[in-house]
């Protein structure tokens, strides 16, 4: 079905896995596309109940955006470039009503580290090396990463690294707050399957609404305190409340019908 993606699945965990090893996974147009409707899919699929996004081979996460296919652009063309990346792809993700997990596996730099922080938690195998290097390029981030890694570092270390340009290593990533675990490159993916599942073991319904109200915490013209009241009030009227609280009233484990 794609030619820059590998899809598989592991019970109600889709696995998202970049497939150009040999550009280092680089995020080119068509790519970018592709995991526009593979995430738009697994949002609308019952059957998925997470997503986790990893790159091919071992050497990078994503090293990138595919340099060539904008070198020539004008303003306009890249102001269009950003936009389509932010609504078809990073605010998708981070919007979505189902969790997605990075594991990034190597290098995630410019859109690769961009794209791991759209995802909601971040593992990294202990070779990775991440920044964002746009500057080195006449450019800044354009798909969200001065928003949202300021958003989890702080604005002086968010400035620090795209100011410099410099690449940090996993240990530091984890040391901000960029990464929560890291971890060798044989136990990454175990480890990104293991917080999954336990999420999954949650109502399905309640990890959406936990979403949105943690993401309006850091959205422009949103009470984040309203929404979460919003989102708290609309669990009670779902089926998943009834079991949960049936559950432990009873001693039980729940059984969530929803997905």
């Amino acid at each position: 079905m794609f030619e820059n993606l590998l899809i598989d699945y592991n019970d109600r965990i889709q696995h998202i896995i970049i497939n150009r090893e040999s550009k280092l996974n680089a995020l080119n147009k068509a790519t970018l596309a592709e995991l526009h409707t593979a995430i738009s899919d697994a949002f609308s699929n019952e059957r998925v109940g997470g997503i986790i996004i990893t790159g091919a081979g071992q050497k990078a996460f994503v090293a990138g955006a595919d340099i060539a296919e904008f070198a020539s652009f004008n303003s306009a063309q890249g102001g269009e470039l950003s936009k389509n990346g932010h609504t078809k792809v990073f605010d998708l993700i981070e919007n979505g009503n189902k969790p997605v997990i990075a594991a990034i596996n190597g290098f995630a730099l410019g859109g690769g580290l961009e794209l791991a922080l759209a995802c909601h938690i971040r593992i990294a195998s202990d070779n990775a090396k991440m920044g964002l290097p746009e500057v080195s390029l006449g450019l800044i981030p354009g798909y969200g990463g001065t928003q949202r890694l300021t958003q989890l570092v702080g604005k002086g270390k968010a400035l620090e690294m795209i100011l410099t340009a410099d690449m940090i290593t996993a240990d530091e990533a984890y040391r901000i707050g960029l990464v929560n675990h890291v971890e060798s490159q044989d136990t990454l993916l175990t480890k990104a399957e293991e917080i999954m599942n336990r999420i999954l073991l949650r109502a399905p319904l309640a990890v959406a609404s936990a979403i949105a109200a943690v993401n309006a915490s850091t959205q422009t013209g949103v009470n984040g305190f309203q929404k979460e009241i919003d989102e708290f009030a609309k669990c009670f009227d779902m089926e998943d409340f009834k079991e949960g609280t049936s559950a432990f009233l009873e001693k039980r484990k729940p059984n969530f019908q929803s997905k």
